[in-house]
C-alpha cells in the first residue's frame, strides 16, 4: 500500500474513532445548556423581583404585583421550624416589626415553600399556625418550591425587602443574634434597619446578610 493510501485509512479510523466522543462531548454540553436553561434566574439584591401569584391558606390568591408602589417584605415561613418559633412565639422582634410596617402602610407576605409530607405543610397545618401565631397577614402556600427558588430562599426564617419600585433592596437573616439574644455580640436588626432606610428614601447599608435557620423543605 502506498503513502497516499496510507494516510488514508489513517484518517477515516481517526475520523471513526473520535466521533463517538466528539458526539457525546457535544451531547454533554447542550444537556449542561438544557439544564441551565431550564433553572430558575435567582433575584440578587440590586435587581427587579420576580413577580408571582399564590394562594393564601384562605383561599385567596395574592399577587406581588397587586403591591407596586409598596414595600413588601417576604418572610419564608415554616410553622414547626424552632428559630421561627423564636422569632414570633418567644419574644423575637417578628410581630412588632410586622404590624409596625402594616400600620405604616406596607405589605407583609409570609411564604411556606414545603414540599407536601415534609414539616410544616399542608393547608390545614398551617391554617392552624394563623391562629397559634396570630398571623394578620398572608401566609401563601408553594408547594412546588418555585417561588422559593426563584428567591433562592434557604432558610426559615429568611426575609426579603422589596421596594416601592419592584426593586430588592434586602436579602437574609432577619438581626445578628439569631431571633433576638441568642449569640454573642451587639444586637442588630438587619430586617428593621432596611425598612426604615427604605422608608427614610435611603440606600440600605447592609443589604445581605447570611440567613440562619432551619432548611426550607423543598422537594427533592
Amino acid at each position: 500500500m502506498n503513502r497516499f493510501w496510507v494516510s488514508v485509512v489513517g484518517l477515516l479510523s481517526f475520523v471513526a474513532f473520535t466521533s463517538p466522543a466528539m458526539a457525546q462531548c457535544s451531547s454533554s454540553a447542550k444537556s449542561k445548556e438544557a439544564m441551565e436553561a431550564d433553572s430558575p434566574k435567582v433575584v440578587k439584591v440590586g435587581d427587579q423581583a420576580p413577580e408571582f401569584s399564590l394562594k393564601g391558606v384562605d383561599g385567596k390568591e395574592v399577587s406581588l404585583a397587586a403591591f407596586k408602589g409598596k414595600t413588601v417584605v417576604l418572610e419564608w415561613f415554616n410553622p414547626e421550624c424552632p428559630f421561627v418559633k423564636r422569632v414570633h412565639l418567644e419574644n423575637g422582634p417578628m410581630p412588632e416589626m410586622a404590624k409596625k410596617h402594616i400600620a405604616a402602610g406596607g405589605v407583609w407576605l409570609a411564604i411556606n415553600s414545603g414540599a407536601p409530607g415534609n414539616q410544616g405543610t399542608g393547608v390545614e397545618a398551617n391554617q392552624q399556625a394563623v391562629k397559634d401565631y396570630s398571623i394578620a397577614w398572608p401566609l401563601l402556600i408553594d408547594e412546588s418550591g418555585e417561588v422559593g427558588r426563584k428567591y433562592d430562599a434557604i432558610k426559615t426564617p429568611h426575609v426579603y425587602v422589596i421596594n416601592g419600585d419592584g426593586k430588592l433592596v434586602y436579602a437574609g437573616a432577619v438581626d445578628s443574634t439569631k431571633g433576638g439574644g441568642y449569640g454573642e455580640g451587639e444586637y442588630t436588626n438587619y430586617l428593621q434597619d432596611a425598612l426604615d432606610a427604605v422608608a427614610a428614601g435611603k440606600d440600605v447599608a447592609s443589604s445581605s446578610n447570611p440567613a440562619w435557620g432551619c432548611s426550607v423543605k423543598y422537594a427533592r
